[in-house]
């Protein structure tokens, strides 16, 4: 009877176990399908439109070979928006359906070939267009840096076809190598050491824009050695300014050039789409898309937001409003210029203006502005649950009501004093920030905080967002995408195949694959964390920079957005 017992009495343990297991497997399942219903489902389903059945051709050399990997663009007359794709093992390309109408035909990069362009060309429907045969520039690896070649090569190639040490080129990178600027000036230019010395103090000890003046009191370019938050060290700056003014100096001259691989396999399968801004001048920060698929961006220097409809490509820009101040009650005292901006899932338009340091929203259907808060500023968390926000400062992890700016709730913070970057999680539970001291983990539930330092230095630029597992993802100054797993409290880093390039943000899609704009790299990355690859969608024009990005999720395939600094807005629709 005993041993009947015993027996009975493990069966109940081993079945109380296998329940257990099987309810907690279907608790897990049912969150990760709530999790993905809500990833895919957060605005109605769309087609990523017919990305195929439009203009075609194939581009061969003068010999006959066809040439893989080379972009195609064709520019329409009636908009300027610029379409690119390109060709496959056999030089084959095509385009989407297109309207019909008059349009440039051109190979945008053709670096080791000479420039082909041809317009007005007539296109309707699936026109079959001429071959393009090209020329090459010479038969060697190594182009010659001649005034056609130079203005096509990227900040990333630059710098690896200068000479110097890793020391050198690091120390470039730390002090010129940030997300504000190419790299295109510096390596065209000629100076002596003394007016490489004077450039160096702009950069270094002044701020980032046009009317800020000096950051320090210092005026010793070389006793203030912060710049960005990378915690220069003071013979870095002196290094920079040495190796700049040996290999471009006033008699320095461009070596061969050897230019990075044309894209292969994925990296041909995605159409480039650019919408250019109807001003000069322009700096585009952030991009965000609504509800009804428009594009809204902030304008980093300028007191503007903008709305692009990408079905007719029309740009309609809106004015933010003045902030009185108590030394100026007109608020004209104060630098002009926007930074974050998100659309809420009503379409309302949330932005920061950042040197009048307030938070704002924007009602599109009014076309009526709202100051909610000001001493809120720089990049902010918008819930997707009850559209609190929030965002790291002195400190402290704060949640603020959205409708008065009130701080609701603050979280002591004991290893990082701020994020640059600051989000939610897309079903709102969690909070993340990056930044040049660490990854800051939130669960709005638990209440539980976590803090990650970067490794010894390491500096993570830190804005980012979560993918559908639940691990953050943020961008890196020197060249990496930061994964910070929660379940095994595990930071890791995963380095770009392009050298000496800088990821400012990283943008996780409903798949799980990271998006990110490959800074002085003139590519947009993808990364699958499940397979560790890469593919870098090579972009028609080179001397891009990508900032904030946003992925839109409710295409198949998915849609990457990003805004360029240089006046124009930016779509990659990937073929798979």
């Amino acid at each position: 009877m005993g041993r009947l017992r015993t027996w009975m009495l493990r069966m109940l343990i081993l079945i109380a176990a296998v329940g257990f297991v099987i309810l907690t497997g279907l608790q897990g399942a049912k969150a990760q399908s709530d999790f993905e219903w809500l990833a895919r489902h957060r605005h109605p389903a769309r087609s990523n439109g017919d990305l195929r059945g439009g203009p075609h051709g194939v581009v061969r050399e003068s010999r006959g070979t066809p040439v893989y990997g080379i972009m195609v663009q064709l520019i329409s007359q009636q908009s300027s928006i610029r379409t690119t794709v390109y060709t496959n093992p056999l030089g084959k390309y095509e385009f989407p359906k297109l309207d019909g109408g008059e349009y440039v035909l051109r190979i945008p990069r053709p670096l080791e070939f000479r420039r082909f362009q041809k317009d007005p060309v007539r296109i309707e429907g699936a026109t079959p267009l001429e071959d393009i045969v090209l020329e090459r520039v010479s038969d060697s690896q190594l182009l010659p840096p001649d005034p056609d070649i130079v203005p096509q090569i990227t900040g990333a190639e630059w710098l690896f076809n200068m000479p110097g040490t890793a020391k050198e080129k690091t120390a470039f990178l730390n002090s010129c190598g940030g997300s504000c600027h190419t790299f295109q000036n510096q390596f065209r230019a000629r100076f002596a050491e003394s007016d490489w010395r004077k450039l160096l103090d702009r950069m270094v000890n002044h701020n980032g824009r046009l009317l800020i003046g000096r950051r320090y009191t210092d005026t010793n370019p070389f006793t203030a050695p912060v710049h960005a938050g990378l915690e220069l060290q003071k013979d870095d700056v002196e290094t920079v300014v040495k190796w700049l003014s040996r290999i471009r100096g006033p008699e320095a001259e461009n070596p061969p050039l050897k230019v990075f691989p044309r894209p292969t396999g994925r990296a041909t399968r995605a159409i480039i789409t650019e919408y250019e801004l109807p001003w000069l001048g322009v700096h585009i920060h952030d991009v965000g898309g609504d509800p009804a698929g428009n594009i809204w961006f902030s304008i980093n220097r300028s007191p503007f937001i903008g709305k692009l409809d990408p079905k007719t490509g029309k740009v309609t820009s809106y004015r933010t409003p003045r902030i009185p101040t108590q030394r100026d009650p007109k608020g004209d005292s104060i630098h002009p210029g926007n930074h974050w901006i998100q659309s809420d899932k009503d379409g309302v338009i949330w932005y920061s203006d950042t040197w009048a340091s307030l938070l704002g929203r924007f009602d599109p259907r009014a076309e009526k502005f709202n100051v909610v808060h000001i001493g809120v500023h720089g990049n902010v968390g918008l819930s997707p649950k009850d559209g609190s926000i929030w965002r790291t400062n002195a400190s402290k992890l704060i949640k603020f009501n959205p409708e008065t700016g009130k701080r609701v709730k603050e979280f002591p913070l004991k290893l990082v004093s701020n994020t640059y970057g600051n989000f939610l999680s897309w079903d709102g539970r969690y909070f993340g920030g990056g930044g040049n001291e660490g990854i800051v983990w939130f669960d709005t539930q638990t209440e539980e905080l976590r803090e990650i330092p970067p490794p010894p230095g390491k500096k993570w630029h830190g804005r980012g967002g979560f993918d559908p597992e639940g691990n953050v993802w943020v961008g890196s100054k020197f060249g990496q995408l930061v994964k910070y797993d929660p379940k095994n409290n595990v930071a890791t880093e995963y380095t770009s195949p392009t050298p000496h390039v800088n990821f400012y943000g990283a943008t996780a899609d409903k798949n799980g694959d990271v998006w990110a704009g490959e800074l002085h790299g003139g590519r947009v990355a993808r990364f699958n964390p499940r397979t560790e690859q890469w593919t870098e969608y090579v972009l028609p024009t080179w001397w891009s920079l990508d900032w904030q990005s946003w992925v839109d999720n409710s295409t198949d395939p998915v849609t990457y957005w990003y805004g360029d600094q240089y006046g124009y807005i930016v779509r990659v629709q990937p073929l798979d």
